[in-house]
């Protein structure tokens, strides 16, 4: 079984989130699920189940009504390369 790299990293700001849910639901790839955990305000906020398979679309900042989720792409280059 040969594991592939990310194309992108997701990151969440959880006591920024209020639950929604449409970054779990429209994301393409289905990397993101509730987390079992509250956020301080007690709301379930998204966690990245399977990072490998994030597609790098940015779809989940764009749906995000509170700025809580955005993803950024890896290049895959170590530093201190050209």
């Amino acid at each position: 079984m040969t594991k592939t790299a990310a194309k992108a990293r997701v990151y969440v700001l959880a006591d920024r989130c209020k639950g929604c849910g449409f970054c779990i639901e429209f994301c393409p790839t289905k990397v993101l699920r509730a987390s079992k955990s509250l956020n301080k305000a007690g709301y379930h906020y998204p966690k990245v189940e399977d990072p490998e398979q994030c597609s790098g679309c940015d779809l989940c900042s764009m749906l995000c009504p509170d700025f809580a989720i955005w993803s950024e792409k890896v290049d895959g280059k170590k530093k201190g390369t050209g």
